[in-house]
């Protein structure tokens, strides 16, 4: 059995512990969500064409679109912005930006073109199986440690029949960010769009002074971003390791990060295999995205996310066999929510704001498994040989369908 398949069927099974919500604004005040990433891709360059094929796959750094921040892209930075206006299409709009965001005086806020029609992950499903009968199994394993800890793995097998899945055994409940993205209907403008496809150069800041206006914006919406709300830095990821040993991923403290979180996938002989770093079985599908600081905190505390003091975790020996896998960092970093007039420190007295203004941020690393040392060489450790990049080169052209 292909890994596609099994991570097809596994994605559609995780799928059914995830709340499927989205959020649309409310309040006719104008409202202003900006969302801030940085990406990292730990050791791909070496991987030549096949790893820059394999990086096209998660998001590629060529023109910029809105909701780029949501999944871990080519390595830089990216900004997606929404201003709702309304619940009437929105007009277009612009927002004037401090010099050091590197992309002009002022960005132009569009409306989305009209939504393309999409397959459901049930069609896909329902794709493979009409091929025949086959049988997956999903092996979950969690917790930071070199060995595989009493209880372990948790299995999961999926039976394609006849267009029907029998499946024994649970996934995981999996936890997930509070619903608070954006489903950026007509009534949104936004940027990136058609019009503006720029992407943030390396090194851009968003610190200083921004102003929104356009139809129905009050000359009031302005407002000051301090570094808080900047990029992140990147994950300095780096592992050891690896193959038939555990391996350990470390890395620099990220600035203004309020904890982590890691996950892993890959395939030992016909299963797909799932780790995580919580301390309870957790897909952790639903947790790559931005998270509220008081959420991050009550998470830390009940073991489910790392705290920000962290800077390892290994992967128990063994559970990817001689395969490869891949590996997923998220470093929640701060939120800033703004309004005009600012809130009465009475909160008895009466407040009506002109508008309100919502930046949060993190940073992501993506990684494979089963090349020796990755980042070794910043710690001034030997280079990995060139053939230990096979098992990850053999993952990717399954991934591939090659």
């Amino acid at each position: 059995m292909t890994l596609p398949r099994i991570s097809l069927l596994a994605l559609a099974v995780a799928a059914l512990a995830i709340p499927n919500a989205s959020r649309s604004a409310s309040n006719a005040i104008p409202q202003l969500y900006m969302d801030v990433a940085t990406h990292d891709m730990a050791g791909m360059p070496a991987m030549g064409g096949l790893g820059r094929m394999a990086m096209g796959m998660f998001g590629g750094r060529g023109q910029a679109s809105y909701g780029m921040t949501r999944m871990p892209g080519m390595p830089g930075q990216y900004l997606d912005i929404a201003l709702y206006n309304g619940s009437n299409p929105a007009p277009e709009a612009s927002q004037a930006i401090p010099a050091g965001l590197r992309l002009g005086n002022s960005l132009p806020l569009l409306p989305p073109p009209p939504a393309r029609a999409s397959s459901t992950p049930g069609s896909d499903v329902r794709g493979i199986a009409d091929g025949g009968e086959h049988t997956s199994r999903i092996l979950v394993y969690w917790g930071c440690g070199t060995e595989v800890r009493a209880g372990q793995p948790r299995e999961i097998r999926i039976s394609l029949k006849n267009g029907k899945a029998d499946i024994s055994g649970s996934m995981p409940q999996g936890r997930s960010s509070p619903d608070r993205a954006i489903n950026p209907g007509p009534e949104y403008a936004l940027w990136p769009n058609p019009r503006s496809q720029k992407q943030v150069p390396d090194g851009a800041s968003l610190v200083g002074q921004h102003q929104v206006s356009g139809p129905g914006v009050p000359a009031s919406m302005k407002f000051e971003l301090e570094r808080m709300q900047d990029f992140m830095p990147r994950i300095a990821l780096s592992s050891s390791g690896g193959g038939a040993a555990a391996t350990t991923w470390s890395w620099k403290p990220v600035d203004r990060a309020t904890g982590y979180f890691l996950s892993a996938m890959g395939q030992k002989d016909d299963a797909l295999v799932m780790w995580s770093s919580a301390e309870m079985p957790e897909p952790g599908s639903g947790l790559m995205d931005y998270l509220p600081e008081a959420t991050v905190a009550k998470w830390i505390g009940e073991r489910v996310l790392l705290g920000p003091q962290v800077d390892h975790c290994a992967i128990p020996r063994g559970i990817f066999g001689e395969g490869a896998g891949m590996t997923q960092m998220i470093a929640y970093g701060p939120e800033r929510n703004i309004a005009w007039p600012p809130r009465p420190a009475d909160a008895k007295a009466a407040w009506k704001p002109e508008w309100n203004v919502r930046v949060r941020a993190k940073s992501t690393a993506f990684a494979p498994m089963g090349m020796g040392n990755i980042g070794g060489a910043e710690r001034g450790e030997e280079a990995a040989p060139a053939d230990e990049g096979k098992p990850v080169k053999k993952l990717l052209r399954g991934l591939l369908g090659r």
